[in-house]
C-alpha cells in the first residue's frame, strides 16, 4: 500500500486530480453547467472563498485511493487500456451512479447538466487510471 510505485502514482495522479479538475470543471464544463443549474442557490463558493488547501488534500486522498485500488485491480498487468478501463468504471460509479442519485435528491443541476457532468467524471477518472497504469508499468518494470 505504501510502496514506492504507489506513492509515485499517488503524486502523479494527485497533480492531474488538482489541475485536471480545474481544467474539466473550472474551464471546460463551467460555461455549460451554468446553463443547467438547478434551483439551489448559494451552494458553490465564490472564487474568493475557495480554499485550495482542501482541494489539494482531497486530490491527494482521491489519488491515493485510486492508485491503491488500481494496483489491486490490475494484478500486475499495466497497460493504457487497463488503466482506461479501471478509470471508466470509477467514473461511471461516481459520475453517473452518485450524480444521478444526487439529481434525485438535490437541485444542483438539471438532468442534462447531470449527464454532461457524468461524462466529465468518466473522462477525468479515465485519465487518472491511464496515469496510474503508466506509473505502475514504468516503475514496476525498473524494480
Amino acid at each position: 500500500m505504501f510502496s514506492k510505485t504507489n506513492l509515485i502514482s499517488t503524486l502523479v495522479v494527485a497533480v492531474w486530480a488538482f489541475l485536471g479538475g480545474y481544467l474539466i470543471w473550472g474551464i471546460l464544463l463551467d460555461p455549460i453547467n451554468a446553463d443547467h443549474l438547478g434551483t439551489a442557490t448559494g451552494v458553490m463558493k465564490d472564487m474568493d472563498d475557495i480554499n485550495s488547501l482542501y482541494i489539494v488534500i482531497g486530490s491527494i486522498v482521491t489519488a491515493f485511493a485510486l492508485s491503491t485500488l488500481y494496483s489491486k485491480w490490475a494484478r500486475g498487468s499495466h497497460s493504457l487500456s487497463q488503466g482506461a478501463q479501471f478509470g471508466f468504471w470509477v467514473g461511471l460509479i461516481l459520475g453517473f451512479g452518485d450524480r444521478i442519485v444526487e439529481y434525485g435528491v438535490a437541485n444542483l443541476l438539471d438532468l442534462t447538466g447531470t449527464i454532461i457532468n457524468g461524462i466529465g467524471y468518466v473522462v477525468f477518472f479515465m485519465i487518472m487510471g491511464i496515469l496510474a497504469s503508466l506509473v505502475y508499468g514504468k516503475v514496476k518494470a525498473k524494480e
